[in-house]
């Protein structure tokens, strides 16, 4: 009995040190291709980079940008689908006046202002 909790000890070490070291890594390459992209090239609710301009969506004199149809409606109803939260300085930020920055993955990250982009990404 003694040996298979040494065994599963030895396991649930190793899948720890599989998993963090995989996180970190992971961690690493999203911030490699961070950089920053216009606001017309994001859609502010699924929070995705596209090639294209998106749907512009006028709200209290502020320009937003939507994938489509679904998410104009959601930018024009939802106040909270306008504001995200700055992973620098963790204040609210409306996304139509954000610095936008894009991971390789697509996704996007706001921030209050490029020094906080800089702060974050380490350029």
């Amino acid at each position: 009995m003694g040996q298979i909790k040494t065994a599963l000890a030895i396991a649930a070490v190793s899948m720890m040190v599989i998993f963090l070291g995989w996180t970190e890594n992971a961690s690493a390459q999203l911030l490699a291709g961070l950089q920053v992209v216009p606001n017309q090239k994001v859609c502010m609710v699924t929070n995705m980079v596209f090639p294209n301009d998106q749907i512009p969506v006028k709200h209290s004199g502020k320009t937003y940008y939507g994938c489509c149809e679904g998410c104009k409606k959601t930018l024009a109803e939802d106040a909270s689908a306008r504001k995200a939260i700055d992973p620098v300085s963790k204040k609210s930020v409306d996304k139509a006046a954000a610095v936008i920055a894009a991971r390789a993955d697509g996704s996007v990250i706001y921030f209050e202002n490029q020094t906080n982009f800089k702060k974050f990404s380490g350029k």
